[in-house]
């Protein structure tokens, strides 16, 4: 029986994709590099560092990476602030309080930095759904490497077997899966180009999913 649910943030939660690809663009711009469609959709799911890091390495850019990151997250900070019609995905306020009436652990797995994370967690009021929140940029490589999902789960009340991730990104879902985690893939709009078929359960919108079925999933044969 499924204990703690992991939530990956950007694109399970909210969609801050579109207030991402502005920000990185904008910096893109600014820093005279150009990053093609495809490319940038190999982005998601990764930290921040360590996408500037990749675009240092490959473009040779002068600026050390945390000044990059700070140079992005301003853009991105005042892109979140001036969007008002930002809103949860639907249906994912309504299955993270079902989880937390049934008495699972909720624990949040973002690559997003600890300022992006605290800032969606206020605006929307969800701090008190989650037990622990992770950002990756505590991590030296992220998604799809399975650190960040191997913390968390060791932060869960419960045995790794009885955890499950929900993620909407390849790397996500690569990164679950290396843990050893059943990963349940979230097939979202916000996120295209993303490879989830080596999820163990792929669901299309939230209404798919309740307290009640994800506690009966069975993840030890994940």
């Amino acid at each position: 029986m499924v204990r703690t649910v992991i939530f990956d943030m950007d694109g399970v939660i909210v969609d801050t994709e579109p207030v991402h690809r502005y920000a990185y663009y904008r910096h893109f711009e600014e820093l005279g590099i150009e990053v093609p469609a495809d490319e940038y959709a190999t982005f998601t799911g990764r930290s921040t560092k360590n996408v500037y890091q990749f675009l240092k390495d490959k473009h040779g850019l002068g600026p050390e990476v945390e000044e990059l990151v700070l140079a992005k997250r301003d853009f991105f900070n005042r892109a979140f602030d001036e969007q008002p019609d930002l809103d949860l995905l639907a249906g994912v306020r309504t299955l993270i309080e079902d989880l937390h009436q049934h008495q699972m652990q909720l624990i949040l797995a973002s690559s997003a930095s600890k300022s992006t994370i605290d800032r969606v967690m206020r605006r929307f009021a969800l701090g008190p759904y989650f037990s622990h929140l992770v950002s990756g940029e505590d991590f030296p490589r992220s998604k799809p490497d399975p650190a960040i999902f191997e913390h968390a789960a060791s932060l869960s009340e419960a045995p790794k077997q009885q955890c499950v991730v929900i993620e909407d990104s390849s790397n996500g879902v690569t990164a679950a899966k290396a843990a050893g985690i059943f990963c349940i893939g979230y097939s979202s709009e916000h996120s295209p180009l993303q490879d989830l078929s080596h999820a163990d359960l792929v669901v299309a919108h939230f209404r798919e999913l309740t307290a009640a079925r994800i506690a009966t999933l069975e993840p030890s044969v994940g």
